[in-house]
């Protein structure tokens, strides 16, 4: 199954690619069916469930649902906006869609979290339903939420692995394991980035290729500046700081005097993702990457990259860039890159990995070294938990970004020494991370039911 660059980095609205994006997502495709019937309906009612329901509220998945049905899309959130149009619906009852009638929809009464009967599909389950005057059901559709914002329903979940042989065919390079991706690049003599290029200019062009990636980073970069220049306090309740601006402050403070030891390179790439996690959390702009939960990792390697590498230069973000989603595509099509499905490791664990592939091409890498890099990074996060206290994307998320950038320069760093010859393929530890998930208790893939967001105050 082919996944763009444009698949794994999504512009879109905090705290969660999955829980906020994901139901936001939903809610608009169900408005698009509603639209396409014969008939109309009167009201709409929703349900969430397993993860959705347990951390929907941390996660502000009621509110991305209730936006989703009046219409709200994430590319095209507007902050203020929402907070007017959330206030009427509250006050009025009722949801007024383009293209659509008035439809009734009081969210304390028709949005139900059912935190005892999980979907069989996936953790992040939802349905949204159509009624008619008498509160009947007219149309039904049950969404899961699988993670980065991507959203299938029941009926496409169950077709998934049928697209892959029409996918391959349509593609130069149709790798779906990183066995595949070395083989081809070896056959072709080309690197990493040259065959996803070559794939992404199968559905468009190469100036829109530019463009797209282009404004991904902008969207990373601005994301990063407003982090370092915010304060105070985040939403939620927690009453966690943001720490990022201040930490900016002291590392600036102290360049050109000498006085920081080298290991102060640490903190820059930890504040670059902090920045980009605090805004998350308040419900900012930011870009999947692979997901909202994981966001700040990558970029905060490419700032570092950009702003700390001797020889580093803009005109190769486009490379970063596309190893990096070549790298993604595969971690989601053999594995997940959900936090409720396989717990942290499938976020932080994959975004490290991204970010160690992408900064190992722009070094200099082969496409060997290349993926050892990203092996050792992933490698590295297995058996990492998704447990944020009270539901918010915050403690330990926006920490653990940090780290994630840390290890994904270490990573890289280590494979470039070597001439990628490693133990452990990265389709091992692939599917290793994803068994690992598989057996990890539901109480530690984004439930909040156990870790640190049990034995930490919640207030």
């Amino acid at each position: 199954m082919f996944l763009s660059v444009f698949d794994m980095f999504k512009v879109g609205v905090g705290p969660s690619s999955s829980h906020t994006m994901g139901p936001m997502v939903a809610a608009g495709r169900f408005l698009e069916l509603l639209r396409a019937q014969p008939f109309e309906v009167a009201g709409l009612r929703a349900s969430l469930h397993g993860s959705l329901a347990f951390t929907g509220v941390g996660h502000a998945t009621d509110r991305a649902t209730i936006l989703g049905l009046a219409g709200f899309l994430p590319d095209s959130y507007d902050a203020a906006r929402a907070e007017h149009v959330l206030a009427q619906i509250e006050a009025s009852g009722v949801v007024t869609p383009d293209g659509l009638p008035t439809l009734s929809f009081a969210p304390k009464q028709d949005l139900v979290f059912d935190y005892d009967h999980p979907l069989p599909g996936h953790a992040n389950g939802m349905i949204l339903m159509g009624l008619d005057a008498q509160g009947d059901i007219l149309v039904q559709e049950t969404y899961y939420s699988i993670g980065g914002g991507f959203v299938v329903t029941e009926a496409e979940q169950s077709a998934e692995p049928q697209m892959d042989a029409r996918d391959a065919k349509s593609h130069p390079y149709p790798f779906e394991t990183a066995a595949q991706m070395l083989e081809m690049a070896k056959a072709s003599g080309k690197s990493i980035a040259e065959m996803k290029r070559a794939n992404e200019l199968t559905h468009r062009g190469p100036q829109t290729l530019r463009d797209g990636i282009a404004r991904i980073w902008q969207v990373m970069d601005d994301c990063i500046t407003r982090g370092l220049d915010g304060d105070g306090i985040l939403p939620g309740g927690l009453l966690v700081k943001r720490r990022a601006g201040a930490i900016h402050k002291s590392l600036k403070a102290e360049q050109g005097l000498n006085l920081a030891a080298p290991h102060t390179i640490n903190d820059w790439m930890s504040v670059y993702a902090m920045a980009v996690n605090e805004e998350n959390a308040a419900g900012g702009q930011v870009v999947t990457a692979p997901t909202n939960g994981a966001a700040g990792v990558l970029p905060a390697v490419m700032r570092y990259w950009l702003s700390h590498v001797p020889g580093a230069a803009p005109s190769r973000i486009e490379e970063f860039m596309l190893t990096a989603a070549a790298i993604g595509g595969i971690v989601k099509h053999n594995a997940s890159i959900s936090g409720a499905e396989a717990g942290c490791q499938a976020e932080v664990g994959s975004a490290s990995a991204m970010a160690a592939a992408g900064l190992a091409a722009v070094m200099g890498g082969t496409p060997e070294q290349i993926e050892n890099a990203a092996e050792i990074a992933l490698e590295h996060h297995l058996g990492l938990t998704c447990d944020p206290v009270r539901g918010l994307v915050q403690v330990p998320c926006i920490e653990r970004n940090g780290l994630g950038a840390i290890k994904a320069v270490s990573a890289a760093s280590l494979a470039l020494r070597g001439d990628g010859t490693h133990l452990v393929p990265l389709d091992a530890c692939i599917r290793t991370m994803f068994e690992t998930g598989q057996d990890m208790s539901a109480k530690y893939k984004e439930t909040s039911l156990g870790g640190l967001a049990v034995n930490v105050p919640n207030c």
